[in-house]
């Protein structure tokens, strides 16, 4: 996600993915049905070894800390993400948001269409952009909002309903922007750079999106997806998991691993642009979302997006003879990501330096 405006739509979806699933003579529009469907959505495996587990509490302990600093290292540059837990946040906290973010999407139509998304516009309730007529759409409804930088924050699409979701919101951007420092400076110190070294990149312009996604139940599952593969083109991002509702997958070694729930947990992600201030070290994970036949589901992401005037490239200390660069000099990364998101493509393709 950029602050420059999005690319330009070519049309947007008549209905809701909510009135798509009240509708079940017309509810499988061709252009949700994915061309490689099949069952093998919902054949993930279980990882036979778990999605890493965090403790931040670990970490700022000095007496754990080069402990759990190496298995933050070992999650980063094998899974691309961890499962952080002791994070500050309580789970009564944790199921406000989530609370917030049922109640919203419950709301009537009418309701939830005073904050509705306008053309070529990333902020604000709706669904996918369409930039293209070959466009897979996703399964999913969402409302999608920028938290920091606070002055830039546009309070005409932020909900009046509940009464309550601007300030559940406002606390939560505010404990993320916390956790955020730490788990950077964390990071760095894995890497054993100075602990300020990917801070930088959220200095002054750097931007903060919140996205609450709702799943809809799909009788037919192995149709569609809720959100089609891809990785992120932030710098990291935090998802808040439906407590009860698997749906997230993983892809690593070519093979699909569901990511279990822990709800006291926020999974963190290493998105393409710490990739690429780590020189390939770290991974960004492609993943995607599965959908439920008889449930639905409700996530919330925080995506933390550099500063887009900054240029992006490789850490000078992990650039040596025996690790060449492997990436460009890249500007406004996020803004290049949306683009090839859209067309299923991978950004950090046409960043990488070819052999």
């Amino acid at each position: 996600m950029a602050e420059s405006p999005a690319p330009a739509t070519i049309d947007v979806p008549v209905k809701s993915v909510q009135e798509l699933v009240l509708d079940p003579e017309n509810n499988f529009p061709d252009n949700y049905i994915h061309k490689d469907a099949g069952a093998g959505f919902q054949d993930a495996l279980l990882p036979t070894q778990e999605i890493p587990v965090i403790d931040l509490g670990l970490i700022m302990s000095a007496a754990t800390a080069e402990q759990e600093l190496t298995n933050l290292h070992s999650a980063l540059s094998t899974w691309g993400c961890f499962q952080i837990i002791n994070h500050g946040m309580t789970r009564s906290f944790l199921d406000e948001v989530r609370q917030v973010s049922k109640q919203f999407f419950e709301l009537p139509k009418e309701e939830k269409q005073k904050f509705a998304r306008e053309p070529n516009d990333i902020e604000g309730y709706g669904n996918d952009m369409i930039l293209s007529k070959n466009q897979t759409l996703d399964w999913s409804d969402r409302i999608v909002l920028k938290v920091q930088p606070e002055d830039q924050r546009k309070f005409k699409v932020w909900p009046e309903k509940p009464k309550d979701f601007k300030n559940v919101l406002a606390e939560y951007s505010e404990r993320i922007k916390l956790l955020t420092k730490e788990i950077l400076k964390a990071m760095a110190k894995s890497l054993n750079l100075e602990e300020e070294c990917f801070l930088r990149q959220c200095e002054e312009r750097a931007q903060v999106f919140v996205r609450f996604n709702y799943y809809p139940p799909c009788p037919r599952p192995d149709l569609v997806l809720g959100l089609k593969p891809h990785a992120d083109g932030s710098l990291i991002t935090f998802l808040l998991q439906d407590k009860e509702v698997e749906g997230l997958q993983l892809l690593r070694d070519n093979q699909w691993f569901k990511v279990p729930i822990i709800s006291e947990a926020l999974l963190v992600n290493a998105g393409d642009v710490l990739e690429i201030l780590s020189n390939g070290i770290f991974k960004s994970p492609m993943h995607r979302a599965v959908i439920n036949s008889e449930k639905e589901r409700l996530t919330v992401v925080m995506f933390v997006v550099a500063d887009p005037e900054k240029v992006i490239e490789p850490v000078e200390e992990l650039v040596n003879e025996s690790r060449p660069r492997l990436y460009k000099s890249v500007k406004n990364y996020a803004k290049i990501h949306i683009q090839y998101y859209q067309q299923g493509k991978r950004a950090i393709e046409g960043a990488k330096i070819q052999p």
